[in-house]
């Protein structure tokens, strides 16, 4: 039992918060403490102070003992709020560190790429953001409230022990048995199962593409306007019908609540009664224990459960990320030294690979490239183009057969050590808001690996390398996207300058028009000329100045030579190529360039 208490979300909540600050942590608890029991203690005060009006004594005392319980009850509730607020803030900011550790330290990628970490991922990223519920520096107010309630009604039932430990136990026993009375019924509850989190998660999403710019003119342009209201509409209705559906439920377990509350403390109440009218009990017992009574309430069900569920979510979706995390991202081992390779080739034997979930994209592939040489693959979406360029750069293990290097399995090799090997130019290519020297060598390089890079990607004169590449800081500029391609080419190319020997471009050049992909795909092989060069591209006006090119369909290879052969084939290629060409045959392209200019 101790072991599942452990593993709700709300323990992993509260064990999270000293490790977020210890001294914040603990004025907070100190602080929630002296709160709670701050009202049971006035009630006390007001005992004391009734006593002495009945004794005719010195009131001073007394009215100073209230005066100040209630002013520490006004000016607590502001300060604790203020530290709620910054344990918040501070909470979140540890969970991000665990997110972000959870995220980047696995050496591969399948733990971002995996659907069935997708949900608990969406709640770690954005839990600080509204989109779920009130960000934590926000909830952590909230849950202090809930807990101060809990804590005086507590402390309440404590006092009502003096008068009668039976009492006591009745009248905190029919309040708490709303927790469990209300427990699947609750509207927080409702709010927040898997389901409705997804229905709230698909609606903002709806929501922020009606209302951000981004996707304003395929909606017109499409007509999509009614289609993305409607979509909206439906969402928020499921929500709104989930919730009225929950507080229907209420109505039965509500009513047995209200009848058990009510009954203890009728019972209770005329029980005091009686006694102060029989003289059993002097009216500042009396005055004492009603105000106990009436205290005790507040352990009853409230806000206090949802106020918890929310702000746990965030927890138990990081502590459960960072177990699955770092086993779905595991690579095997390797001690092997990578310097150098390949020297000689390196050879996919029998490799099978498919994504977590989904049907092998890769079925038995032999296919060998030889060092130093260029090799092109082409082929349909969806053959495993890229995911060929993945293994090679081992952001995977293939699940059957092996990537060899030189006869070295590359399971073998150190990761880190064989990706200073390897560089890549891939489609959804990082555009960091850095500077252009960081952005062109984010690890450090001497500034004239940096200027002959950005000169060999025809980058020169974009910028100074000093300069910022987003206009949200001082002095920084903003770039189109084959400006933004030719800084990916750049990145590459600086590395294969700092010793890379194995080169991926997987469409290095999407972005960029006729004229210039011609222009920088000679560059990038005159610079990688003493390098292994993997290119995946669908212009076959750019794959022909390629060594060998491979077909590749249905995850295995179905044609491999160099562009003469593969035409003389007259296969599945120079039906590729034909169809592809067609459409220059007749016309310029947009930069004035004719086909038979670019063949």
């Amino acid at each position: 039992m101790l072991k599942r208490l452990r593993a709700r979300n709300e323990w992993l909540l509260l064990a999270a918060l000293p490790r977020a600050g210890v001294a914040t942590a603990t004025a907070w608890w100190a602080l929630l403490v002296l709160r709670g029991v701050l009202p049971a203690a006035f009630g006390v005060g007001m005992g004391v102070l009734v006593a002495a009006v009945e004794g005719g004594g010195s009131l001073g005392p007394a009215l100073a003992l209230v005066g100040t319980l209630f002013v520490a009850l006004q000016v607590l509730a502001p300060i604790h709020k203020a530290v709620s607020a910054n344990l918040g803030d501070r909470t979140g900011s540890w969970l991000n560190d665990r997110l972000v550790d959870a995220c980047v330290n696995p050496p591969g990628l399948a733990h971002l790429e995996n659907p069935a970490l997708t949900a608990d991922l969406s709640v770690a990223r954005d839990f600080d953001l509204g989109i779920m519920g009130p960000p934590l520096s926000i909830a952590m107010d909230f849950v202090a409230g809930g807990l101060v309630e809990l804590f005086g009604g507590i402390a309440s039932a404590a006092i009502l022990a003096a008068y009668h430990w039976w009492a006591s136990a009745l009248l905190a026993g029919a309040w708490l048995s709303t927790h469990w009375l209300l427990r699947e019924s609750a509207v927080w509850y409702d709010r927040n199962t898997p389901a409705v989190r997804a229905a709230q998660r698909e609606a903002d999403y709806v929501y922020r593409v009606a209302v951000e710019p981004g996707a304003s003119k395929e909606l017109r342009l499409f007509g999509l306007e009614d289609w993305t209201l409607g979509r909206f509409t439906r969402l928020r209705r499921e929500l709104y019908t989930r919730q009225h559906a929950a507080t229907r439920l209420r109505e039965q377990p509500l009513g047995w609540s209200i009848l058990l509350v009510t009954a203890a403390n009728v019972i209770i109440l005329w029980l005091i009664a009686a006694d102060l009218t029989a003289g059993a009990l002097s009216l500042a017992r009396a005055v004492v224990f009603v105000q106990s009574v009436i205290g005790t309430s507040l352990i009853g069900f409230g806000g206090l459960n949802w106020a918890l569920d929310g702000a746990a979510a965030p927890v138990g979706a990081v502590h459960r990320l960072r177990a699955a995390m770092a086993a779905a991202g595991e690579l095997a081992p390797g001690a092997g030294a990578a310097g150098g390779l390949p020297r000689r080739e390196v050879r996919f034997r029998g490799v099978t690979f498919a994504y977590p979930g989904s049907p092998p994209i890769l079925r038995d592939l032999d296919l060998t490239i030889p060092a130093g040489s260029s090799l092109a693959i082409v082929g349909l979406n969806g053959a495993g183009k890229t995911t060929i360029a993945k293994l090679l750069c081992r952001f995977y293990d293939p699940q059957s057969g092996a990537i060899e290097v030189d006869g070295l399995d590359l399971r073998t090799l150190d990761v880190a050590s064989w990706r200073a090997r390897v560089t890549a130019v891939f489609q959804d290519f990082a555009r960091f808001e850095w500077t252009l020297r960081d952005n062109v060598a984010p690890g450090g390089a001497p500034d004239t690996i940096v200027q002959e890079a950005l000169d060999a990607a025809g980058a020169r004169g974009l910028a100074s390398l000093d300069t910022v590449l987003s206009r949200g800081y001082e002095g920084g500029t903003d770039l189109s996207g084959g400006q933004w391609q030719r800084v990916a080419l750049a990145r590459a190319l600086a590395a294969v300058r700092l010793g890379a020997g194995l080169v991926l471009l997987d469409e290095p050049t999407a972005q960029l028009d006729v004229r210039g992909e011609a222009e920088i795909f000679d560059r990038i092989l005159t610079a990688t000329r003493q390098c292994t060069t993997v290119l995946i591209s669908h212009r076959f006006s750019t794959v022909r100045h390629a060594d060998r090119i491979c077909v590749l369909e249905d995850g295995r290879v179905v044609e491999l030579g160099s562009h003469a052969e593969l035409m003389a084939l007259d296969g599945r290629y120079r039906r590729m190529f034909n169809l592809q060409a067609r459409r220059f045959q007749q016309s310029s392209d947009e930069e004035g360039r004719a086909y038979d200019v670019l063949s």
